[in-house]
Parts: structure tokens; C-alpha cells; sequence
């Protein structure tokens, strides 16, 4: 009887980790779409204007004066980089989640909601 428990108390702690996990890593994509957002405006509201025009950037937390010239080809680095985080995040969500399900068919775990 207590080898059934402990298993099942297993079998939860696995399954509370997997869904922690995920939450986890859905999260990040979350916060970084929303710097994906950012950077897009920003791109889009600086592209029209003249390059030698001042703007205001902030590095490190620090607030440094550059012109919209200096500031595009960075803005541009960061959000590629972003992108690539982004992709990344969610080929690893894709593979955690199919872990996952593999792991609920393998101990026959079905999701009773009450």
C-alpha cells in the first residue's frame, strides 16, 4: 500500500515539475514578445526620421545621448537577438510538452477536472 502511494506521490511531483516547467518557459516567451514589441515600435518610430537627429538610449541603466544613426544598426542587433531567444523558448516548449504527454500516456495520467 505504501509502495502505491509513494509512486503516486512520484508520478504528482513529476507531473507538478513538468507543468512548473512549462508555465516556466511560457513565461520568458511572454517577457520577451514584449520586448519584441518594444523594439518593433521604437524601430518604427526612429526609421522615418533624420539620421543625424539625437535620441536617447538606455545602456546598463544608464541614460547615454547617441543619434539615430548610432542607435538603428543596435536596435536591429537586439531584436534579431530576440528573436532567436524566442525561437529557441519555443522549440524547447514544443519538445518539454511532447515529453510531457509521453510521460502521461507512458503512466496512464488523465486530468480530472473538478
Amino acid at each position: 500500500m505504501t509502495e502505491q502511494i509513494s509512486r503516486q506521490q512520484y508520478l504528482q511531483n513529476q507531473y507538478n515539475a513538468y507543468k512548473s516547467q512549462l508555465q516556466q518557459i511560457a513565461q520568458k516567451i511572454v517577457d520577451l514578445e514584449t520586448d519584441a514589441d518594444e523594439h518593433k515600435l521604437v524601430n518604427e518610430t526612429l526609421k522615418p526620421l533624420n539620421k543625424d537627429r539625437r535620441c536617447f538610449r538606455m545602456i546598463h541603466g544608464v541614460l547615454v545621448e547617441q543619434t539615430v544613426e548610432t542607435v538603428m544598426p543596435a536596435l536591429q542587433t537586439n531584436q534579431e537577438g530576440i528573436q532567436k531567444a524566442m525561437d529557441a523558448l519555443l522549440e524547447q516548449y514544443k519538445e518539454l510538452e511532447a515529453e510531457f504527454s509521453k510521460f502521461q500516456k507512458d503512466n496512464k495520467i488523465q486530468v480530472v477536472r473538478q
